[in-house]
């Protein structure tokens, strides 16, 4: 029933916190619960937001487009904003990656006031009550209750993060050119052990291939031999050696429990070198670091100091989003990102990429690991302003449909004026499904081509398929896959933390978890499980159904096995599954619906699913070598 019709109160509550509030009466609308049978005439804004995906992301891609084209002192805001000739500092801005769930969070809010303002309708209410623990989002509410006559009153709840350590208070609170500062330093002491290792190799490698990746996803029984061996990239290194084709690696450096420092990451460097007989050199990103990229970084920061105050003047006027101004939401990010830690970390990472790329002879091919980041546009520009050839983006494992760094307004894609977006040559899909997700989102067909999907390999000819026919809870296996994110995978892990109680005492469960976010025992005491590191092809083998984060592209290795999901809708973002939209996927938001859907899939049917649906896996990898020896 519309908001306007006479039957209803005056008030409309916004609910914004985990759950649902009890005994409530009135009309409510639930920002971040997907509803329950208890709750039957609340409005779900996540349900609105799936059920209008497609309008609501496009709007939103357009929003952000016409912000790059506001005139700042007669200009556009990308031209006002170029560092180098036919560079734009606009594109490594978060506001034009879009990473609407680690980086951006606040953009799951912008999303959600768009699809309240089109579910709203102007009617006879007096007053909008917000119960939230969001300070940013009541000032984007009261805004646009104003602008529209209505009361508005914020009944603030604690928020959802702590600010953890002293010292990490007085950081967040130090102004952001301080926080940049000492976020620089911090940086430089971490790293400067890589400075200038494996440069000589790089400066002399008789290769005309460079891939750029992350020292990160190692396996560690090849590190033990000083081998290179990434799960990224499966066994193309390997093929690469057999045929003796010479590669240059750069690697953007992770710490992790493998390689837990830069010490540790510059021995097994100057392993790798030693150890490939010239065929693969290998070098990182940090191993360019020296006195003029510090001296390059500090006077580009300086340039963007003196932009801020123009570039805050023009766009906090602009940044209405369906008739709400959403300014509140961004006004942190857009100070990191001219001023702050932000800055300064995309303009080290921007002239260290130039460093790079100006001393490596002429290279013929280059391939990355393409997810959008603000380094991918900086080693796009990098890289043809050095002189080398083709470049080619490859997204190494899914796409998902509200993983906004994937997508554009279609106005991007034309010809136009310079400081256009940095797009590779080429991007090389893995299978059908990412095709036709390219596809339908508008990106230039012509620039896609084939590669196989070397993270899925091992699903060819039926390896780690898993036939699933239970027929009851009891003995269950479950796999439990956890997201690269702490908060959603502790999400998850509450959730089935709380339905464990209702689970078979001889149902076992397996934690598997991402080798970024690990997972303790000890803070889920109220349930019994083994964490384990195995590969996840051999756990499949063994598993019924597996429980997946609300964004691990594990869940389609688990889909592909023909081992049932579960997945988690994550309350504090869009459905970033990479199942969205398979009907075979059960999704959770609560505990007792995570028991109901393991009691549903432990008695249903067979299921099985043709991995070839969803990648290339021909383990011979004839689309790879077609790409390497392209002239």
């Amino acid at each position: 029933m519309p908001v306007g019709s006479e039957s209803l109160p005056r008030v409309l509550t916004i609910w914004d916190c985990h759950g649902i509030p009890g005994n409530h009466k009135g009309p409510l609308v639930l920002w971040r619960s997907y509803g329950e049978d208890s709750c039957p005439d609340a409005v779900s804004i996540p349900q609105w937001i799936e059920e209008n995906a497609d309008s609501l992301r496009e709007r939103y891609l357009a929003w952000v487009y016409e912000l790059g084209q506001v005139k700042v002192q007669g200009r556009r805001l990308v031209d006002f904003l170029e560092i180098r000739p036919g560079f734009s500092y606009w594109w490594m801005a978060p506001i034009a990656e879009k990473c609407n769930f680690s980086k951006s969070p606040h953009i799951t809010d912008a999303v959600r006031l768009m699809a309240f303002n089109d579910w709203f309708q102007k009617g006879s209410v007096d007053r909008i009550r917000l119960v939230s623990g969001s300070m940013a989002l009541s000032q984007c509410l009261a805004s646009w209750a104003a602008q529209n006559g209505w009361g508005f009153e914020w009944e603030r709840v604690p928020g959802n993060c702590s600010e953890g350590s002293l010292l990490k208070k007085l950081f967040r609170r130090s102004p952001q050119r301080v926080q940049g500062l000492l976020s620089f330093l911090r940086y430089l002491s971490r790293r400067w052990t890589l400075r200038g290792v494996g440069i000589k190799e790089w400066r002399n490698t008789q290769a005309d291939t460079t891939f750029i990746s992350y020292l990160f996803n190692l396996v560690p029984s090849a590190l033990q031999g000083g081998r290179y061996e990434c799960r990224f990239w499966g066994n193309l290194p390997d093929v690469l050696k057999e045929e003796e084709k010479t590669i240059n690696w750069l690697h953007l450096y992770v710490a992790d429990r493998v390689v837990p420092d830069s010490k540790s990451a510059a021995d097994l460097l100057a392993a790798f070198n030693s150890n490939e007989r010239a065929l693969q050199v290998h070098a990182t990103l940090d191993s360019f670091l020296g006195l003029q990229v510090v001296i390059r970084t500090l006077l580009d920061w300086l340039v963007l100091w003196l932009k801020w105050r123009k570039v805050h003047g023009s766009i906090g006027r602009q940044q209405l989003l369906a008739g709400c101004d959403v300014s509140p939401l961004y006004a942190d990010e857009w100070r990191s990102a001219l001023l702050g830690s932000g800055a300064v970390s995309n303009l080290l990472t921007f002239n260290l990429l130039s460093a790079a790329f100006r001393i490596l002879p002429k290279q013929r091919l280059g391939f990355y690991l393409q997810e959008n980041q603000p380094w991918e546009m900086a080693l796009i520009y990098a890289w043809k302003e050095a002189g080398h050839g083709e470049i080619v983006g490859v997204p190494h494992s899914t796409v998902r449909y509200w993983d906004l760094r994937y997508f554009n307004d279609q106005r991007l894609y034309s010809r136009g004026p310079g400081n256009r977006m940095p797009l590779p040559d080429r991007v090389a899909v893995n299978g059908p499904v990412m095709h036709d997700i390219y596809r339908v989102g508008g990106y230039p067909e012509d620039q896609l081509c084939e590669a196989e999907a070397l993270r899925y390999l091992y699903l060819a000819e039926g390896q780690g398929m898993n036939e699933f026919h239970r027929k009851e809870l009891s003995g269950l296996r479950l796999l439990v896959l956890g997201d690269y994110l702490e908060q959603s995978t502790r999400y998850m892990m509450t959730l089935l933390e709380g339905a464990f109680h209702d689970l078979p005492e001889d149902m076992r469960i397996v934690v598997k978890p991402h080798p970024a976010c690990p997972v303790e025992p000890s803070e889920y005491p109220s349930m019994v499980f083994d964490v384990v590191s195995e590969p996840i092809e051999k756990l499949l083998q063994r598993s019924d159904i597996a429980y997946t984060g609300a964004m691990t592209s594990a869940a389609v290795d688990a889909y592909c096995a023909g081992v049932p999901v579960v997945s988690v809708l994550d309350q504090d973002s869009l459905n970033l599954s990479p199942l969205r939209d398979m009907d075979a996927v059960k999704f959770v938001s609560s505990s007792r619906d995570l028991v109901d859907a393991l009691v549903t899939i432990a008695g249903s049917s067979s299921f099985q699913c043709e991995a070839e649906l969803f990648f290339y896996l021909d383990k011979a990898l004839p689309r790879w070598k077609a790409l390497l020896t392209k002239p």
